[in-house]
């Protein structure tokens, strides 16, 4: 590395020496084979709780919005639906499809059967999101959840004219996010280049299309036709539900990955990458969410993002109980703990939508 490029580096973790990520990988896997080694019925109880809470919340929206006609019936059945739609993706379908209880081996929750409440076909988000992302997390050129494809959200991502309207596009990714995940897994950029397998590209698209067929005649056509005079009310009740729970989905994952304080990386960065540097990593490149018990919930604990990026096999019910642990460690070793409220990293998310919108230099590149 030259002279000139040590100037340009600004290291939030440069202070750290090998011994020091051998230490890091040392404590964070002696901590996940404590977790690991501990879970029981306690764990089972848990995830199969809230699947019935989840079910039950279902059952009851739908039977409210069988008076869909009358305005109290159509909110409450409505909230209830998108209570019930946001624990599914959430709390269960994405923790269920991240292996987080393949230890119970209950066929019925389990990663290699749970098809979830959602347009995009589980294997697909499973190798977009559970192999790449988790592994390339944050590396520009690797990781395709930097921006989603989409919008700019780091200096050091190419500008084109397309960025100046990227506040209009995350507004509409929002409300329809379950179909950018659903497009995420085809590699828009090498359709357009033409250099994608064109037969993997169509079995792909088929999927998404039955699936999303099928959701579309679950929501859109089975449900309101059994509320009979009520359809359009209920027709517009589960599009409602679905939006709500896209927004707010879209709001959890984008705070805890584009928060003005979380890093990217080069690629470069993954030539030789230890253990403990991959720990680091993803530290570094992910921010967490305060909020009570309640507020874990519906986020699928996702509020607790680095602790899920530690450890993305580990069952969602043990991030709160470890996350003391994992801040007290990066206090230790001088690495940044990111977080902060709802409204603060949703702030700092739109700040970064806004600003990269623009155009402007490359900033210096983070060091390790």
């Amino acid at each position: 590395m030259t002279a000139t490029t040590m100037s340009a580096v600004v290291s939030t973790t440069g202070h750290l020496k090998d011994d020091d990520y051998e230490a890091i990988a040392r404590e964070l896997d002696a901590l996940r084979e404590e977790i690991i080694g501990g879970l029981g019925e306690r764990d089972a109880a848990y995830i199969r709780r809230v699947i019935r809470w989840q079910r039950g919340l279902e059952i009851g929206g739908r039977a409210l919005l069988m008076a869909s006609s009358l305005p109290p019936a159509w909110i409450a059945g409505t909230a209830t639906l998108a209570v019930a739609k946001i624990l599914e993706n959430m709390e269960i379908g994405h923790n269920v499809m991240h292996g987080q209880w393949d230890w119970m081996r209950d066929p019925k929750i389990h990663s290699t059967t749970w098809e979830w409440d959602n347009v995009s076909p589980s294997d697909q988000w499973k190798h977009t999101h559970n192999f790449v992302h988790h592994t390339f997390t944050n590396i520009l050129g690797k990781d395709r959840d930097i921006g989603y494809g989409l919008l700019r959200v780091s200096p050091e991502q190419e500008w084109s004219r397309a960025h100046l309207a990227q506040p209009i596009y995350n507004v509409l990714l929002a409300m329809f996010f379950e179909y950018g995940v659903a497009m995420h897994d085809l590699e828009v950029e090498e359709i357009q280049e033409g250099t994608d397998d064109k037969e993997v590209t169509k079995a792909k698209l088929r999927a998404i299309g039955r699936k999303i067929l099928r959701q579309w005649g679950k929501d859109y056509v089975a449900f309101p036709l059994l509320s009979g005079p009520q359809f359009l009310s209920t027709l517009a009740a589960n599009f409602t539900a679905n939006v709500v729970r896209n927004v707010w989905a879209h709001a959890v994952i984008f705070c805890g990955h584009f928060p003005g304080d979380i890093e990217v990386f080069e690629e470069e960065r993954l030539e030789g990458e230890t253990k403990g540097e991959w720990y680091v990593r993803q530290l570094l490149g992910s921010g967490n969410i305060t909020g009570g018990r309640l507020f874990h919930l519906m986020t699928g604990n996702l509020s607790h993002q680095i602790e899920h990026h530690l450890f993305p096999d580990m069952p969602s019910n043990r991030y709160a109980e470890i996350a003391p642990r994992v801040r007290a460690l990066c206090d230790k070793y001088g690495v940044p703990y990111h977080t902060g409220s709802l409204s603060k990293q949703v702030g700092s998310t739109w700040k970064k939508i806004f600003r990269y919108a623009l155009p402007n230099g490359k900033t210096a590149v983070r060091a390790r």
